[in-house]
Order: structure tokens, then C-alpha cells, then sequence
């Protein structure tokens, strides 16, 4: 790996932090449901993208497929949730 790479990944790890610590900022202090499922969502997007900055730092691709199941799992969990907000329930 490059050092460029090496520093490149640091960075941008750094930054995902500071994303997932705003995001628990919001998630604790939204003031409305709506808020939360944004920052649930902001939470599993970056947590996605930190596994995939561990992968390309590491050199696996156990992480790509760790960040592939979290993708589906979110996309599915924000999905019914906005749904509960919509309408009151999940299952019609």
C-alpha cells in the first residue's frame, strides 16, 4: 500500500467518526421521529463505509461482504420503519 493510501484511509476514517458521532447527536436529541430514522440511516450508511475502509486498508474481502450485508439489513430496517411512521404498522 502506498503512503498516500495509507493516509488517504486515515483521513477518511477520521471523518467517518466525526459523521457517526453527529449522526448520534441526532439520534439521541432529534426532536421528531422523522429525525431519528434519518440518523439510523446517516448510522448504518456510515458504518457501511467504515467497513469498507477497513477492507482496503486490510486487504479483505470479508469486509466488502460484512459492508454488503449492512447495506441490505439498513435499506430493509429504514424501509419498515418509514413505513410504521407512514401508516402505524409494518404488515398490511
Amino acid at each position: 500500500m502506498t503512503p498516500l493510501l495509507a493516509w488517504a484511509l486515515r483521513l477518511a476514517l477520521g471523518c467517518l467518526v466525526v459523521a457517526i458521532a453527529c449522526a448520534l447527536v441526532r439520534l439521541l436529541r432529534g426532536p421528531t421521529a422523522e429525525d431519528r430514522v434519518l440518523a439510523l440511516d446517516t448510522l448504518y450508511v456510515d458504518a457501511m463505509l467504515v467497513m469498507l475502509a477497513l477492507g482496503l486498508s486490510y486487504r479483505s474481502s470479508t469486509y466488502v461482504e460484512v459492508a454488503l450485508l449492512m447495506s441490505l439489513v439498513g435499506f430493509a430496517s429504514s424501509t419498515a420503519l418509514s413505513k410504521y411512521l407512514l401508516r402505524g404498522e409494518v404488515i398490511e
